[in-house]
């Protein structure tokens, strides 16, 4: 399909979903929020009202890469996409760099590798600890990747990413107050009730901003950070928002169907 396809298609999609009834909007309810100068999307998950999945390669085997792309295969199998965002950190070929589980089916293996540091820097997916945000029958949990393996659930879903932003209520021993390290973030928390929320940061903010805005504003015990830079994208009709992801694609995304 032709980008310009993909873009008359997400079009449609977002004037659909504008004229969208109150109970299908508050399913994945996003609002745009200020935290210490800095703005954010934040979107409130109800998963009593809507399917929360994850996605990767379509029918033809090859990954979506654009969220029009997975909102046309959503549309053709009668269901809507309300909402979706990058699902963590991906490889060149878009395939997940750790552990990915989709439809109860172990896709990638969990990846314990330590990372090399260039330049004194390590990848983002390699601070210690990193986590896995997953769905199991119980509801939606993040935890270190060790706890998880050791743990083994029974998931409908799985994603790991890193590093962890907020463990037990406790901010990332790694993270530096005032670092200079700033860019656009995205993250996910299980929050109070066992609530999700998703938040992407419109401005540019450092690992312990982020963290410190899914604990002490957003109240998630527990939060692991998505991705950030170019890769942090969300797809939301009724907000006009449709990002692309400026290394050609994205990944593993998260999406809300109903």
């Amino acid at each position: 399909m032709t980008y310009l396809k993909q873009g008359m298609l997400a079009a449609a999609m977002m004037l659909t979903a504008m004229m969208m009834s109150p109970h299908r909007a508050h399913a994945g309810q996003c609002e745009r929020e200020t935290f210490e100068d800095a703005a954010y999307v934040v979107c409130t998950l109800d998963l009593e009202k809507a399917d929360l999945r994850l996605f990767w390669k379509g029918a033809d085997g090859a990954p979506y890469r654009t969220f029009s792309s997975l909102a046309e295969a959503v549309h053709a199998a009668g269901k809507t996409l309300v909402l979706a965002v990058n699902a963590g950190m991906y490889r060149a070929d878009f395939s997940p760099m750790g552990l990915y589980v989709e439809n109860s089916r172990e896709l990638r293996p969990a990846n314990a590798a330590k990372a090399e540091s260039s330049a004194g820097q390590v990848p983002n997916f390699y601070k210690k600890p990193n986590g896995v945000f997953f769905l199991s029958e119980t509801g939606a949990g993040i935890l270190p990747t060790d706890e998880f393996l050791k743990l083994a659930p029974k998931v409908r879903f799985a994603t790991q990413s890193g590093p962890m932003l907020v463990i037990a209520n406790t901010l990332n021993p790694i993270f530096i107050p005032g670092s200079t390290d700033r860019t656009r973030r995205s993250g996910v928390g299980v929050c109070a009730a066992g609530t999700v929320r998703l938040a992407i940061s419109e401005d540019g903010v450092n690992f312990d901003d982020f963290a410190r805005l899914f604990r002490d504003n957003l109240k998630c015990p527990d939060a692991l950070f998505l991705d950030g830079g170019n890769g942090v994208g969300l797809y939301h009709p009724a907000m006009g928002r449709n990002d692309r992801s400026w290394h050609g694609g994205y990944g593993p995304i998260l999406g809300l169907v109903e």
